[in-house]
């Protein structure tokens, strides 16, 4: 049995959709944001120190309580419980580590940056100061965000032309790991004329897992 503390509207849903495709029971403890500041509440912090989501609880049948944070690091712990989720196939293996890092190592943190500078000239800014910060948003996602997030969009379209999966010829963890950012990056100024990409997240969001991790955490809004 696993027991998922999970965040609203977060990595959060790379756990319960993983838990959803190899057909694992778990029960959900959900953790709403704060309406205005949009951050985890306090009550995470009493399963975690940092107050992050996911962690999850895994109660083994010896008995013993697993405790593992980071989604990241869950995938692969689900992964050694289930090896269908990890490619055998040596080539598919080091595409899906590739991946999983890519994803929260290079990816994330641009997405993130633009998710901060979309952020410090908006209606939170005193109106005095926001002229300033509108024209400090404006230079970095030019010069610095967009160029990176550009680079890596054209990178998984050319990875993905003439293929169904991030590694190899079956859906894994790296798919599970995937997903989350590149739907991000379709709010942070959209796939463009990327259509390898939307018919990759078309085909993600249409497996029944998916679809049933919606149902039970909240679909994924950005």
């Amino acid at each position: 049995m696993f027991v998922v503390h999970h965040l609203e509207n977060s990595r959060s849903h790379r756990v319960l959709w993983a838990l959803e495709e190899v057909g694992a029971a778990y029960e959900i403890k959900t953790y709403k944001r704060n309406p205005k500041t949009m951050y985890a509440p306090r009550e995470l912090r009493e399963v975690h120190p940092l107050g992050l989501s996911p962690v999850v609880e895994h109660r083994t049948e010896a008995g013993e309580t697993v405790i593992v944070a980071e989604s990241g690091a869950i995938l692969e712990y689900l992964a050694d419980l289930f090896p269908q989720l990890r490619p055998t196939e040596p080539t598919a293996l080091r595409e899906a580590r590739y991946w999983l890092h890519f994803a929260e190592a290079t990816m994330m943190p641009a997405l993130l940056m633009a998710l901060v500078f979309r952020r410090i000239a908006g209606p939170t800014v005193p109106f005095f100061v926001r002229p300033i910060t509108k024209v400090i948003q404006s230079q970095v996602m030019k010069s610095f965000i967009r160029p990176r997030l550009v680079r890596q969009l054209d990178m998984i379209e050319v990875h993905l032309a003439g293929r169904d999966w991030m590694a190899g010829d079956a859906f894994s963890l790296a798919d599970l790991q995937m997903g989350y950012p590149l739907l991000a990056a379709g709010s942070r100024g959209g796939h463009g004329d990327r259509p390898h990409i939307k018919r990759y997240l078309a085909a993600l969001q249409a497996r029944p897992a998916w679809q049933a991790a919606d149902r039970e955490g909240g679909a994924l809004v950005f």
